[in-house]
C-alpha cells in the first residue's frame, strides 16, 4: 500500500493529503474492458459523456459468510435476509461484468472488525498482533473482492489501535478518517482521502476523490483506548476543510464515505460539540459534494436526496443494510464541458444480497478460519438446570437478562471487595441486546453465553443516588409505547416507542419497581424499593455498568457525570463465559427473580 503512516504523520496536513493521493491506485482494470459513454436524453451529436458506477457497503461487522455463529446455523431473519462478503462478491462481480471493471469502484463506510466471533477471534483468541499472526479475515476477503477504500467506523477502535494498524497494515487499500487526528499534532492519523482515475473514451481521465469521515462518538465509546492519542472533530468542519483541496486538486468527482447516520441526531446528547449522525448535515452544509455513502445507522436507505444550501443542488446520499445484506450503487452520468467532467446526474439504488449464491473464491479462501471458529464456539463451558430464552426480555424479567446482571453485580462486588466502597450496595444494569439469546438446558457452550452479549463493552462501576437511579429508569421506560389502562395490548407494537432500540432499554437488577405504561414518559416508575424499603433519594449505590452506557452511549442520565470507581478492561462476555466455567452448572434459582414488570395502574399487563 502506497500510503505511509509514519511519513504522514510527521508531515503537515497538507502535505499529508497529497502522500495520500500519490499512494491511491486507479480501480483495478481487466484487459478486455473498454470504457463506456453513457447514454441518456439532451445530449446532441458528438456530446462527450461517461457514465461510471460506484458500489458501496458499510457496516459489515465481521460478516465474511452466510453464517450465525451464534446459532450455528446458516444466517436467517424474518425477511429471509442474507449476510456476509462472500454474498457482496456475487453482487459485485455481477456490477463489473455489466459495467466493465474500469468504470466501477468499491468503497465501504466502516464497523468491518467487530461484530461477529469470527473477528472477534482473530482480534483476541489468535490475534492478527501476534508475531507471525494471521491475517484478518475481513483483509483477506476485501483484498480478494478488490475494495479501493474503507471508511473508519467506531468499532475498529474496540480492539486498540494496535489491532485497528495492524489490520490497516494487511489491507490493499486505504483506511480514511480526515476526522481521526493525531492528538498531539491535531495532523490526521489516517489517510483522509483516495482519488482514483478512471480512464475515459474521450482522453481526459475522471478524477474521483473518496473523503473518508468517521464518527466523533469514539472519544468517548473508546475512552479507553483512544484518550491522548486520538481526537475526532466534527464531520461538518473537516468535510468544509478537504472537499475545497480535493475540488483544487481536480476532482471531477467528490464522495464521502461517512460512518455517520443521516438523521442529525446524537445518541450522547450533549456531551461532546458534534453531531453523531451529520451526514444529511454535511451534504446540506458543504459544497462541492456529489454523494455520500452513510453508515453506522443500520437502516436501509436506497436513495435520499440533500440540497446544498450553497449551491441548490442535490447531494444523493445511500445506506445499504447492514452486515453485507445489501450493496448500494451510485450511478454517474459526466459530460464534457468547457474543458472539464461535470456531473450530470446521480442516481443511487441497493441490491439484495439474498438474491445471489456466495462467491466460492471468497468462502473458499476463508474456510479454515471458519471451522476454527465453529470448533472455539462450540466447545462446552458448563450446564444449565433449565434452558433460558430472551424472546420476552423487553417485556418481562426474564432470567437471561438476570444472568447477565447477576455476573456483572458479583463481579463488581468482588472488586470493590476491601475498599472504602465495600459497603455500599451493588445494582446492575442490562439490556436485552437480541431477541434470539438462549441458553438451552444441559450443555452450555461459548457460543450460547457469547450470543448474551454481541458487543465488546466492557465493565464498570459508577456511584449514584437513589434519585439519580429513579431518574435513570424513568428515561429508560420511554422505550414503551404508552397504552391506557383496558386498551388491547400487543407485546410487538409495546416497545420501540420513538425508535429506540432494545439495546437502549435497560433493566436494573437489584432493585424491585413497576413501569406504568399508561403514564407518561417522565411519570412512569412506581414502588422503587431496595431490599423490601422505599429507596432513599439520597442513598448511595454502586451501578455496574456497561462502558457504552458509562460514557454516554444511549444519553441516559447522570452516569456520565457519576464518579468511576472501578473499571475492567475484558469484555463483559467473556466475564460471562468464565463466570459459567468458574461455577460448572448455571441454575436460575440463584440469581433469578421478577423484581420488575409493567402495569397500568397497578394493574400487571402480562
Amino acid at each position: 500500500m502506497g500510503f505511509d503512516r509514519r511519513a504522514f504523520l510527521g508531515t503537515t496536513a497538507a502535505t499529508g493529503a497529497a502522500v495520500a493521493l500519490a499512494g491511491a491506485s486507479g480501480a483495478p482494470a481487466a484487459a478486455a474492458d473498454r470504457p463506456v459513454p453513457a447514454k441518456g436524453p439532451g445530449r446532441g451529436p458528438g456530446a462527450r459523456t461517461y457514465a461510471f458506477t460506484v458500489m458501496g457497503t458499510t457496516d459489515l461487522h465481521g460478516n465474511v459468510f452466510n453464517w450465525d455463529y451464534f446459532t450455528d446455523r446458516e444466517f436467517d431473519d424474518k425477511a429471509h435476509n442474507d449476510v456476509g462478503l462472500a454474498k457482496i462478491s456475487t453482487l459485485v462481480d455481477q456490477v463489473r461484468a455489466e459495467k466493465g471493471r474500469r468504470n466501477t469502484l468499491l468503497i465501504d463506510a466502516g464497523d468491518t472488525i467487530q461484530g461477529t466471533q469470527l473477528s472477534y477471534y482473530y482480534a483476541k483468541v489468535d490475534p492478527i498482533t501476534a508475531r507471525q499472526g494471521p491475517v484478518h479475515p475481513m483483509a483477506q476477503a476485501m483484498n480478494a473482492i478488490g475494495y479501493d477504500a474503507a471508511a473508519l467506523g467506531n468499532h475498529e477502535f474496540n480492539y486498540g489501535i494496535p489491532v485497528l494498524r495492524k489490520f490497516e497494515e494487511q489491507c490493499d487499500f486505504p483506511l480514511l478518517g480526515a476526522n481521526a487526528l493525531d492528538a498531539r499534532t491535531l495532523r490526521p492519523a489516517f489517510a483522509p482521502y483516495s482519488m482514483h482515475c478512471l480512464r475515459t473514451p474521450h482522453g481526459r481521465d475522471v478524477k474521483v476523490a473518496v473523503l473518508g469521515l468517521t464518527n466523533p462518538g469514539i472519544a468517548l465509546w473508546d475512552k479507553a483506548n483512544v484518550q491522548g492519542k486520538m481526537t475526532f472533530p466534527g464531520l461538518e468542519e473537516q468535510a468544509a476543510k478537504y472537499v475545497p483541496k480535493l475540488r483544487s486538486m481536480g476532482a471531477d468527482v467528490v464522495i464521502v464515505s461517512a460512518h455517520s447516520g443521516s438523521s442529525g441526531t446524537s445518541s450522547y446528547g450533549d456531551q461532546l460539540p458534534y453531531v453523531e449522525n451529520a451526514a444529511a448535515l454535511v451534504a446540506e452544509q458543504v459544497p462541492g459534494i456529489d454523494a455520500i455513502l452513510v453508515g453506522h445507522a443500520h437502516t436501509e436507505i436506497p436513495e435520499y436526496r440533500v440540497r446544498n444550501e450553497a449551491t441548490g443542488r442535490d447531494v444523493v446520499l445511500s445506506e445499504p443494510l447492514k452486515w453485507g445484506q445489501r450493496l448500494t450503487l451510485f450511478d454517474f452520468e459526466l459530460t464534457w464541458v468547457k474543458g472539464r467532467w461535470s456531473v450530470a446526474k446521480v442516481a443511487a439504488r441497493v441490491l439484495n444480497s439474498n438474491t445471489v449464491a456466495e462467491d466460492p473464491k471468497i468462502t473458499g479462501l476463508l474456510s479454515d478460519e471458519h471451522r476454527k471458529v465453529v470448533a472455539y464456539v462450540n466447545q462446552v463451558i458448563g450446564t444449565s438446570t433449565q434452558a433460558m430464552s430472551a424472546a420476552e426480555g423487553p417485556v418481562k424479567d426474564v432470567a437471561i437478562i438476570d444472568l447477565i446482571n447477576h455476573v456483572q453485580a458479583e463481579t463488581v462486588r468482588a472488586a470493590l471487595s476491601g475498599t472504602e466502597w465495600a459497603g455500599l450496595p451493588v445494582v446492575s444494569q442490562a439490556s436485552c441486546f437480541s431477541r434470539t439469546a438462549a441458553i438451552p438446558a444441559g450443555r452450555v457452550t461459548i457460543r450460547d453465553a457469547a450470543g448474551l452479549y454481541p458487543f465488546e463493552n466492557t465493565l464498570e462501576a459508577r456511584l449514584l443516588t437513589g434519585a439519580q437511579v429513579k431518574d435513570y429508569l424513568e428515561y429508560s421506560a420511554r422505550y414503551y409505547v404508552r397504552t391506557a389502562p383496558g386498551e388491547v395490548v400487543d407485546p410487538a407494537k409495546l416497545t420501540n416507542a420513538e425508535g429506540v432500540p432494545d439495546y437502549n432499554y435497560d433493566a436494573v437488577y437489584g432493585f424491585s419497581y413497576e413501569v406504568d405504561v399508561a403514564q407518561p414518559v417522565g411519570s412512569r416508575i412506581v414502588g422503587l424499593s431496595f431490599e423490601g424499603e422505599p429507596v432513599d433519594p439520597a442513598g448511595r449505590f454502586v451501578l455496574a455498568v456497561n462502558n457504552y452506557r458509562a460514557s454516554g452511549g444511549g444519553n441516559f442520565p447522570h452516569v456520565p457525570q457519576a464518579r468511576q470507581l472501578w473499571a475492567d478492561s475484558d469484555e463483559i462476555r467473556n466475564t460471562i463465559i468464565q463466570w459459567v466455567k468458574a461455577k460448572g452448572t448455571v441454575d436460575p434459582a440463584g440469581f433469578a427473580s421478577v423484581s420488575w414488570r409493567l402495569t397500568r395502574e397497578g394493574v400487571p399487563v402480562f
